[in-house]
Formats: C-alpha cells, structure tokens, sequence
C-alpha cells in the first residue's frame, strides 16, 4: 500500500506573451510570493536578453536548448535496505528532469549577486544552451554520483 496520496497534476499554465507551457512553467518557478507580474517581465527581458547577438527566428529555441542540455538523465535515491542506507541511482521522469533544469538554472542566477535578476537569468540561459554555467556542471555532478553508484542498481524497486 502507498504510504502517499496520489498526486494530482495540474494542467501548466500557458504564459500570455509566446503561449508557451514551458515559459509559463519558468515564470512560475522565477515567481516569489505571488508577484507573477514581476516574474514574467523578468523572464521575459531575460529572453530577450537571451536572444542578443543570435540569429534565430524562434526566440524560445535558445530557453529550450538551455533547459534539454541541463535535464538530468539518472540521479540517485536513498533507499534503506537491511539496517543501510545506498544511494540507488534511478531514471529520472520527463516531468521531474524539466523541474530540476529550470530549478537549478534559476538558482544559479539568483546566485550571482550584484547583478539584476533578468541579466543573472539570461547569462544563466546562454551558458546552459552552451554546455557551460553552472546548471550543466550540476547535472554533471548527478550523473557522476550515480555513474559511481551503479552498483547498487539492482537495489531499485
């Protein structure tokens, strides 16, 4: 028997501006205390600020490069087995892998202080479309633990 209830989903909600589910999902997760507002404006000049100096057509191929080129594949879970505890490496659901890329993408940029949100947000997004920043060496970082940790694969269940 599950020891949680069931989960239900909520279907994302669509930002205005691109009717995009993945943006909508970013202003959500960029929003503090209920100031969706703020949130897209600085979503949306982090876009834009994105998009300077390329020659795309879609300005959102540049946020969904950054965001598939930080998803995490496998990570590792906790699982106590016979008074232990090991890090059993998983596979990572579709919806879960995108919530971490847009975690860590957002809080490397609310990491670099000294800089407005939207420039932080924006360079975080051209590093990660570009394989560097600090969210691609994050997901690196969960691969490697579970690529060290493999051994312990037939621990899951």
């Amino acid at each position: 028997m599950a020891r949680r209830r069931r989960v239900y989903h909520k279907p994302d909600r669509r930002d205005p501006k691109f009717d995009s589910e993945l943006i909508g999902h970013l202003i959500s997760k960029v929003m503090k205390d209920g100031k969706r507002a703020l949130a897209e404006r600085v979503v949306y000049s982090a876009i834009d600020k994105a998009n300077e100096g390329t020659d795309t057509v879609d300005p959102l191929e540049v946020v969904t490069r950054a965001i598939e080129n930080s998803k995490p594949r496998v990570e590792v879970k906790s699982r106590r087995v016979g008074g232990a505890t090991y890090q059993v490496p998983l596979e990572v659901a579709a919806l879960r892998s995108e919530a971490l890329a847009m975690r860590w993408i957002i809080g490397f940029a609310r990491g670099r202080k000294g800089t407005p949100m939207h420039v932080a947000l924006a360079n975080e997004i051209k590093d990660a479309a570009n394989n560097t920043g600090g969210a691609v060496r994050k997901r690196d970082d969960v691969h490697k633990m579970a690529q060290a940790n493999r051994a312990f694969a037939h621990f899951r269940w």
